[in-house]
């Protein structure tokens, strides 16, 4: 579909919403006529109070001159200068694609790119281009891979795309804006509903009486009949306009494998899931590791840490690029699944041109390693830019700890209550003394655990205090000095044990929660006197 047919279709479907108002109020309009003819003056009155209140909404919908500003996500401008490799390869494609060059490359935290265009008159006219680049996707795509994105985005460009969106994203405001309107006075009356029949409720049992069961289910159903109608006209409109948003994403696909070559093309396709998988895990399990203990990785690593994360989990990564992942394929999906854009680009003529591994991406960049620093501050929070900064190693050992006494806090509080000293010399006194199971009694329990008794309540509380007196071991380990986590790339972070203790302590933890308990395996792990001057 072309341009021109394209932007008929999107004034089409945006004309459409203003007719669906129009028809709306008219209908609106008509029973409030024939409630002048048929019903009685106060039924009126209450009929058109009802319509006025009814048509705010649509009137407010249909008469919405601007939408929400769109600022892009935030990131780090870069210009000529600063960057004139990365410029120099935008500018190249975007002449090779035939279509102007972007007038601001912004870059971003995240695996993704993109381009978008401050378009005037709803489309009808040009405006300033920013392309979105994110940092992580270049630590993880080689120069050809990044070419083909490249030529991806800027295809968009050439299409038409970003300047047509305007009409699309301006319906779309509007109708979803309308709806929002009606279901937040839906919402308001079935609250004033409820607040009623409760305080109803309340007089009739005060006065002895038995309450009427509180039911809302008519109230504010004349909002939600009306939020159903536009959202209906939503699916409609959604689902036409996704549809060529697929359109336009193969589009794109096609002019980067003109531009970049088939192969490089496919291979960035087969990438980009991978590394979006990888970012993801990166930032939960690395990069914000330490952000409850008010930690951060060094400047620079928060976004490029993420490359020793593909360096060592290669021969996974790799299992991922070969199975693309199944996507169920919805009508309101605006991209094609990835195997299925994979499969077309695939099955092109050979071009000659063979996807040959070439450097990462970022050594597009001058210092690659001073613009990763330069991104933490124009993304992360000022609270996240005030933690303290630690090298990787350091990093985990001191959030894991942090984090592991911290899981071991009801064992503590227990303790305390029952013998007044938090420590874990007391603890293994307390054991000794026969306080295993009131100890249990005042940890944290399931709804289940609480109603268990006798051998089935010991079965529920036996695993929550081995993990309780496990943590507490392991925190006195560290602080003695005698154990410590240990980053790992490949696998999640370990404690490292002093030598035999990887079988002996947890026989020792055994023992100590077993039916008759014996600190003395545990206590012989960890000499008393260092034990005994935990306290916390």
């Amino acid at each position: 579909m072309g341009a021109t047919l394209r932007a008929l279709r999107a004034l089409v479907l945006l004309t459409g919403f203003y007719l669906l108002g129009l028809v709306m109020l008219g209908v609106l309009a008509g029973i409030d006529w024939a409630a002048t003819l048929w019903t009685p003056g106060s039924v009126y009155v209450k009929l058109y109070v009802v319509s006025v209140v009814l048509a705010i909404p649509i009137v407010r919908g249909m008469f919405l001159l601007r939408g929400p500003k769109d600022d892009g996500p935030p990131g780090l401008p870069v210009t000529d200068a600063r960057e004139p490799r990365l410029w120099q390869t935008v500018r190249a494609l975007a002449e090779q694609v035939g279509t102007r060059a972007p007038d601001e490359i912004v870059l971003i935290g995240d695996t993704n790119a993109a381009v978008s265009e401050d378009a005037r008159l709803m489309g009808l006219l040009g405006g300033r281009r920013r392309l979105y680049l994110g940092l992580p996707l270049m630590a993880g795509l080689t120069e050809s891979q990044l070419r083909a994105v490249l030529a991806h985005e800027l295809g968009h460009y050439s299409n038409a795309d970003t300047r047509l969106s305007a009409i699309t994203v301006r319906g779309r405001i509007q109708v979803l804006r309308t709806i929002a309107h009606f279901e937040e006075k839906a919402g308001r009356t079935a609250a004033k509903e409820q607040a009623r029949q409760e305080k109803k409720a309340a007089k009739a049992l005060a006065k002895g009486k038995s309450a009427k069961e509180i039911d809302t289910t008519g109230a504010g159903i004349t909002y939600r009949v009306m939020a159903a109608i536009y959202t209906a006209y939503a699916k409609l409109y959604i689902r036409a306009t996704e549809s060529g948003s697929r359109r336009q994403e193969l589009a794109a696909d096609r002019a980067a494998a003109r531009i970049a070559g088939r192969d490089a093309t496919a291979s960035a396709l087969r990438e980009i899931p991978v590394l979006d998988a990888a970012h993801g895990f990166y930032m939960n399990s690395y990069a914000t590791l330490g952000v409850g203990a008010g930690l951060l990785p060094p400047p620079g690593e928060v976004f490029g840490g993420i490359r020793h994360l593909l360096t060592a989990r290669h021969q996974e990564l790799d299992e991922m690029r070969r199975d693309l992942p199944t996507e169920n394929t919805s009508p309101y999906d605006s991209h094609p699944p990835i195997a299925e854009r994979v499969a077309r680009i695939e099955a092109l003529p050979d071009d000659g041109r063979a996807f040959e591994p070439t450097g990462p991406s970022l050594a597009l960049l001058d210092s690659p390693e001073q613009t990763l620093a330069a991104l933490e501050p124009a993304v992360l929070t000022a609270d996240a830019l005030g933690m303290r900064r630690l090298d990787w190693p350091e990093l985990v050992h001191e959030s894991m700890a942090t984090y592991t006494e911290r899981s071991a806090e009801p064992l503590r509080r227990a303790t305390a209550e029952i013998t007044g000293d938090p420590s874990l010399s007391a603890l293994l006194n307390a054991i000794d003394a026969g306080a295993l199971w009131q100890l249990a009694d005042l940890l944290p329990k399931s709804g289940e655990a609480t109603s268990a008794t006798g051998r089935a309540a010991r079965e529920f509380a036996r695993p929550a205090l081995r993990r309780g007196l496990s943590q507490l071991v392991s925190t006195e380990l560290v602080r003695q000095g005698r154990a410590r986590w240990e980053l790992s790339w490949s696998d999640p972070a370990s404690l490292r044990l002093p030598q035999g203790y990887d079988k002996a302590l947890p026989a020792a933890l055994d023992a100590a929660v077993a039916d008759r308990p014996d600190t003395e395996p545990l206590r012989k792990l960890l000499p008393l006197g260092a034990a005994s001057g935990a306290q916390h």
